[in-house]
């Protein structure tokens, strides 16, 4: 279990984080989101160690992530992964072993060869979505207890993310690995991750379970015979109202069936339910924290 206990951290004199607290129970995904800036780099900067925090503290099962036993329980795999100009992917895997000697060369060999990656070629003439591929073989390859991912999915293709996020369900599965995984895309996210916290304005302003926290909201789009006003939909649950004369598109919160029965109290002429994903619940939390401001 990762456990995080009243975190903060400031950058260049700014507050970056403040009074995080969280617990990550083991063989779970955890996805991290939230906009540019909002800390979700540094999160995970924190727990490997890369930073040490300005208050609070950090606990893998008990251990600092800077003791020597606790690093070699994770690997952290960040948005700008370190290499030298003539490492090949031959070389990073013996450079890598020095810190994880149980690193499994069958394993990276095997990815490697199913991204079609040249094991003898210069990492610094890769394509950056090669050059992620090299890195995600190493940390699958590792098979860490903990896998800290900063954008993991950026530059890679559709197989090659699917080749990633199966290969991770697999560890998880297996009963070995806790996944903390940051990313801009969160349809990604939806598509396996347990749970979510979002950060915002430094600190977490939501977190859950993520199909419930989507199932929390619901979307409908509407049409009169004669053009509407907003004070019509007052007294509901609104999250999101756009009219545009006859036309209506609504999200509430709320279970999907009584919000249905309190619209169809309004008698529209058309009522159909929209389907709603991560990636909008998310933008509609962050547009409504933004108006608390």
């Amino acid at each position: 279990m990762i456990e995080i206990q009243n975190l903060s951290h400031s950058l260049g004199g700014k507050t970056v984080l403040r009074d995080i607290s969280l617990k990550i129970t083991d063989n779970t995904i955890l996805g991290i989101v939230g906009i540019n800036g909002a800390g979700k780099s540094t999160l995970l900067r924190l727990l490997a160690g890369v930073y040490l925090p300005d208050a609070g503290s950090i606990r893998y099962d008990g251990r600092s992530p800077e003791d020597a036993e606790t690093r070699k329980d994770f690997f952290f795999l960040p948005d700008d992964p370190y290499y030298t100009s003539f490492m090949t992917p031959d070389s990073l895997f013996d450079f890598y072993k020095c810190f994880h000697p149980t690193i499994d060369k069958e394993t990276y060999e095997s990815l490697l060869g199913e991204y079609k990656i040249d094991k003898n070629g210069k990492v610094r003439n890769f394509s950056k979505g090669m050059r992620r591929q090299v890195f995600i073989a190493l940390a699958l390859a590792v098979k860490p207890r903990y896998l800290l991912l900063d954008e993991a999915f950026d530059g890679l293709d559709p197989l090659s993310r699917k080749v990633f996020k199966d290969a991770i369900i697999s560890l998880v599965e297996d009963g070995h690995t806790t996944v903390l995984i940051s990313s801009h895309s969160l349809r990604e996210l939806e598509d396996f991750c347990d749970r979510f916290i979002l950060i915002d304005e430094n600190v977490i302003k939501s977190q859950g379970d993520i199909a419930e926290h989507v199932g929390r909201l619901c979307k409908f789009e509407l049409a009169f015979t004669e053009a509407v006003a907003k004070e019509v939909f007052a007294g509901l649950p609104i999250v999101s109202l756009i009219i545009k004369n006859r036309f209506v598109q609504i999200v509430l919160e709320g279970e999907s069936g009584e919000m249905r029965k309190r619209l169809e109290a309004l008698s529209p002429a058309v009522m159909d339910e929209m389907p709603l994903d991560f990636e909008e619940t998310f933008i509609y939390d962050v547009k409504r924290e933004e108006r608390k401001i």
